[in-house]
């Protein structure tokens, strides 16, 4: 069985978006550019032709990867979040207490993690050390770059 890929409604629908562009657009697209490369003659020397096939096997390989991740998807009800611990799809205030300096991230899965955002995924160092925590607890994040402590200021949908 594959391994389930948390989302939020709005990382499910950006999946199921980005799916419906590949298959309706970019794949009749790619098709089009082999016909017109085919129509240049001698395809063992055609690069026109050669790179049209290999973006076609990426888009290929694109659709068949977020069919998989749609699939095993298990979707967050954000509504539903239990804000009295830290939990996939909360928002989450801690605290570096080495820097003191605050730090504030929404927790989510893997697919849809973007540090621009301030969405980390539940499979990070910081998420590991504190799903599950309430607020006020301090924690040790195993970290590449070493042990950092944090301390819960706050859990939030």
């Amino acid at each position: 069985m594959a391994k389930e890929i948390l989302l939020t409604k709005a990382g499910y629908e950006e999946l199921q978006n980005k799916l419906h562009n590949l298959q309706t657009v970019a794949r009749p697209q790619a098709s089009e550019r082999i016909k017109v490369a085919r129509e240049f003659g001698d395809l063992s020397e055609n690069a026109e032709y050669d790179a049209a096939k290999d973006e076609q096997v990426h888009i290929e390989n694109e659709i068949k990867e977020i069919n998989e991740k749609i699939l095993a998807a298990v979707i967050i009800n954000e509504n539903n979040v239990d804000t009295r611990v830290v939990s996939v799809g909360c928002t989450v205030k801690l605290l570096d207490i080495e820097y003191d300096e605050k730090l504030e991230f929404k927790i989510v899965g893997n697919t849809e993690a973007d540090s621009s955002q301030n969405k980390i995924s539940n499979e990070s160092p910081i998420a590991k050390a504190i799903l599950g925590q309430k607020k006020g607890t301090e924690c040790n994040v195993f970290a590449p770059a070493g042990v950092m402590k944090v301390k819960i200021l706050g859990i939030s949908a």
